[in-house]
């Protein structure tokens, strides 16, 4: 007998990962655009460091909150990036940003709390919440705005305890700037609502540069991540900032469920602040792929988007050409062999008219995709 709790909705992306799995087997090549990870490896200088690390160091336990030198690099990031102090009590290093969300709302919220998250939006934070026995409220925001929140879509989500935002955005790419980080942080003082701010994406944009809501709220909990702009996914390691009372419940917590994120990982992740010129030729890579995938999805006559303004991600609206996006995704992979995500995992109300477009792989990827689709929707 399983709980209640745990009935949960699958993560759809891995299936669709699994069916293009499948098809290879088979010999065909498939173009990964449903994959939410770079294709490049840790950089070099953390590999070196987790290289040494394996013949000369014990690689224990370490703290629960993680390695004293990290932390503390994870201060100096947030000062020369944001212009901000952060003192090293408020940090707790996590085991991915997936560990800095359960522990962060085990820490905040009580069963029966009613949480809100954009819809669109990561289907994790929904997942996580409901197997938690929190309530996650669907704050549903769309083209007219950028998809993003402002405070007539939030006091229409009705009464909150707590609001989780993502800036760069999966799925949408969108970015939250200084002044709609001011607007929801002045309301959500207003309202007592707390705020967790999902920055995984920092250092991925293509414009201006994300700012963070730390800048604007200083009770809000930030959440990062080594696996998007640093390249480690695979490394398993977060990062948490709060306020010290905050951090140091996440801390206690973190003894119990993880003890501490993996030793070798942290090594890395601090040798990994120093290889920002091997990481930004990541992100010039990302910024030729979302145009060559921008221009050709127009031209193939997928012209509703989302602004793509950072993370690596195109949401596009196919309603034009199908009521279902996991048919339409279905059909891609089998006839284009193309992996690309339908929109349910991300909006399950009005997800069958979306699909999310990865350009984190190789550039001869995106080039090849948007010919196969061009040719099919001709």
């Amino acid at each position: 007998m399983v709980s209640k709790r745990s009935s949960i909705p699958p993560f759809h992306v891995m299936e669709v990962m699994e069916a293009a799995a499948q098809k290879e087997k088979t010999g065909n090549k498939v173009l990964h655009l449903e994959v939410g990870q770079p294709s490049t490896p840790a950089p070099q200088m953390s590999i070196d460091a987790a290289t040494s690390a394996l013949t000369t160091d014990l690689l224990g336990y370490t703290g629960a909150a993680g390695l004293p030198a990290l932390r503390q690099r994870i201060c100096d990031w947030y000062q020369t990036q944001h212009q901000i102090g952060i003192d090293p009590n408020q940090v707790v290093v996590t085991t991915g940003a997936s560990g800095a969300f359960v522990l962060v709302f085990v820490a905040l919220f009580d069963p029966g709390d009613r949480v809100g998250i954009l819809s669109p939006g990561y289907p994790c934070y929904r997942n996580d919440l409901m197997a938690l026995g929190v309530e996650p409220v669907p704050v549903v925001v769309g083209p007219e705005t950028g998809f993003r929140p402002n405070r007539a879509i939030l006091d229409s989500a009705g009464p909150l305890d707590g609001l989780v935002l993502a800036s760069p955005s999966n799925p949408t790419g969108t970015v939250l700037y200084d002044e709609h980080l001011a607007e929801i942080s002045q309301w959500s003082t207003e309202n007592d609502v707390t705020v967790v701010s999902d920055e995984i994406y920092h250092g991925i944009t293509y414009g201006a540069e994300a700012p963070t809501m730390a800048n604007h709220h200083r009770d809000a909990i930030i959440i990062n991540s080594f696996s998007k702009y640093f390249s480690m996914t695979g490394w398993r390691l977060g990062w948490i900032v709060a306020q010290p009372q905050v951090a140091d419940v996440v801390e206690r917590l973190a003894q119990s469920l993880t003890i501490s994120a993996p030793t070798i990982s942290q090594v890395a992740g601090l040798a990994a602040f120093d290889a920002t010129q091997e990481l930004d030729a990541n992100v010039e890579r990302y910024a030729k792929n979302r145009q060559i995938l921008v221009d050709g999805l127009i031209a193939a006559g997928l012209d509703q988007l989302a602004p793509a303004d950072g993370a690596f991600y195109i949401w596009a609206d196919v309603s034009a050409h199908s009521d279902d996006s996991q048919i339409l995704c279905r059909q891609w992979l089998d006839q284009l062999s193309i992996a690309v995500t339908p929109g349910i995992d991300f909006d399950p109300v009005r997800g069958h008219q979306y699909v999310r477009f990865s350009y984190a792989g190789a550039t001869e990827d995106m080039v090849e995709a948007v010919q196969r689709l061009k040719r099919w929707f001709s």
